[in-house]
């Protein structure tokens, strides 16, 4: 989607007729872009938790992915703003209300493949053609928090287990792999704290 299309049709758009029954949209929320309105929407959508996902409140959900297991949960709260971003979650993923998160950012809530030697053999060879049926060995799984207020810039990464604090500012390209307080900045890779965010 380019440009600012007219209101109307954004909320329209609203709930693309493929999405899952298990998918809660709040009042107000706008949902937009290929990913979520074309032919593959929600095709990496397999939650069977009900509801796996939830979107709160006048949320603008822009050609954002929601790659989702059967176990997995994704919440979304209120007054939210979310472009391009990748979300790929086995346990959990929460995020707060008015958080932004910028485009090609990504949450993860896992590893996906073990670290041990013989275990990535056994996952790689479970994600062959000829290792169909085979039980893929087991990985490091921990929910994601990004508390209210928070700011995620483009190309972030955060990874299994961190907790973004309230207002917190992280800088476009940083990679999060720690807890980081409320009200902090952070840049880099690995990120570090480097002041307080910016005031309101």
């Amino acid at each position: 989607m380019y440009g600012c299309p007219p209101m109307a049709s954004m909320r329209a758009a609203a709930r693309p007729p493929a999405l899952p029954s298990n998918v809660r949209v709040g009042p107000g929320t706008v949902i937009t872009g290929d990913h979520l309105t074309g032919p593959l929407a929600f095709r990496q959508f397999r939650s069977e938790r009900d509801p796996g996902l939830v979107f709160g409140a006048h949320c603008t959900i822009d050609g954002v992915v929601f790659n989702v297991g059967r176990e997995g949960r994704v919440e979304i709260g209120d007054y939210c703003y979310l472009q391009e971003a990748l979300l790929v979650c086995e346990v959990e993923i929460r995020i707060g209300n008015h958080v932004a998160i910028g485009w090609h950012a990504t949450i993860i809530d896992a590893d996906f493949h073990p670290v041990a030697i013989e275990a990535r053999i056994a996952d790689a060879v479970a994600c062959s053609p000829l290792g169909a049926g085979r039980a893929h060995p087991p990985f490091a799984r921990r929910p994601v928090v990004i508390e209210d207020d928070a700011y995620i810039g483009p190309n972030v990464t955060i990874l299994k287990g961190v907790r973004i604090g309230a207002g917190t500012f992280v800088e476009a390209g940083a990679v999060v792999a720690r807890d980081v307080p409320p009200g902090r900045r952070v840049l880099g890779n690995p990120a570090r704290l480097v002041g307080r965010a910016p005031a309101r």
